[in-house]
């Protein structure tokens, strides 16, 4: 059953992730804004879920469905590697290096958010 949850779960995210994509187009060789944004809400929620965890508890079905599924569905870290390499690739050194930068900040910045939010 458990499995069942992740799936679930991974398809609502991966779902979320399509449709983010088509709401925030990139132009071509430009700052990846749909994956940058994924990225950022799957940490505000996980972080959130984490919170709650920590101080309310969780039940498991819960967190695979959630954290393991939905996060891991909606969150994309080998688009956000393959946009890198893109940008490097084609030159765009200062985009790639804007992008890495707040990648990494705004992540850990959302889960710490979340977490706040959550406990």
């Amino acid at each position: 059953m458990n499995f069942l949850y992740v799936f679930l779960g991974g398809g609502l995210g991966a779902m979320a992730r399509y449709a983010l994509a088509l709401l925030l187009p990139s132009a071509q060789n430009g700052l990846p804004k749909a994956t940058l944004a994924a990225n950022i809400l799957a940490c505000i929620i996980l972080g959130y879920l984490m919170g709650y965890l920590s101080s309310k508890g969780l039940e498991s079905r819960f967190q695979l469905l959630w954290m393991t599924g939905f996060c891991g569905g909606f969150s994309t870290f080998s688009t956000f590697s393959a946009e890198h390499f893109k940008l490097l690739e084609s030159g765009h050194i200062s985009t790639a290096l804007i992008y890495i930068g707040l990648s990494i900040l705004t992540c850990l910045a959302g889960i710490w958010i979340g977490y706040k939010l959550g406990h």
